[in-house]
């Protein structure tokens, strides 16, 4: 329960700076802006949930242990055989699909595949660089096949581009 409520206080955080910051600045700009951006919200909030949280209330401890670098042997864990790297390789694709798909649609409609794997990449490498603070792991693995998964988001982006932005402009024009 008292770990339970460590990340709370993070959603709790992230629920109050939608609320009284994000949300009303997107929604002036319509509802087809808001939908986007809000989707892109939830995930990255979901991405700080499965590697990061709990921040706030870890922040009077992350140097309290060595900061561990990043392995920067990729595939480290495939050439050895260790643990369950096919898994972990397989979710960290998964994990940034949304990232490519979502990216393009919080800015401009011509965001290229060019910008959207630098942001997914320079997200990958942030969340990798201070994933030691949190006493957690870091690896190059990771930043590799997340920006993969940015890669493969940035095609399903590309293929469902007429639907998605049908529904965007649908939202736009009920405003």
């Amino acid at each position: 329960m008292k770990y339970l409520i460590k990340y709370l206080i993070d959603f709790a955080v992230l629920t109050l700076l939608y609320i009284f910051v994000f949300s009303k600045k997107w929604k002036i700009k319509g509802k087809d802006v808001l939908l986007a951006n809000t989707l892109m919200y939830i995930y990255l909030s979901f991405v700080l949930y499965y590697t990061l949280m709990p921040v706030i209330t870890s922040i009077p401890f992350v140097l309290n242990h060595p900061y561990k670098p990043m392995n920067l042997e990729p595939f480290i864990d495939v050439s050895k055989g260790r643990g369950d790297f096919l898994r972990q390789v397989v979710l960290n694709i998964i994990m940034t699909i949304p990232f490519g798909f979502l990216f393009p649609l919080t800015g401009n409609r011509t965001a290229k595949f060019g910008r959207t794997v630098f942001f997914c990449f320079l997200m990958s490498l942030s969340i990798e660089l201070l994933q030691p603070f949190f006493n957690r792991s870091s690896d190059i693995t990771d930043l590799i096949t997340n920006v993969i998964g940015g890669v493969l988001g940035y095609g399903f982006y590309v293929i469902f581009k007429p639907v998605t932005f049908w529904i965007l402009d649908h939202l736009k024009t009920r405003n």
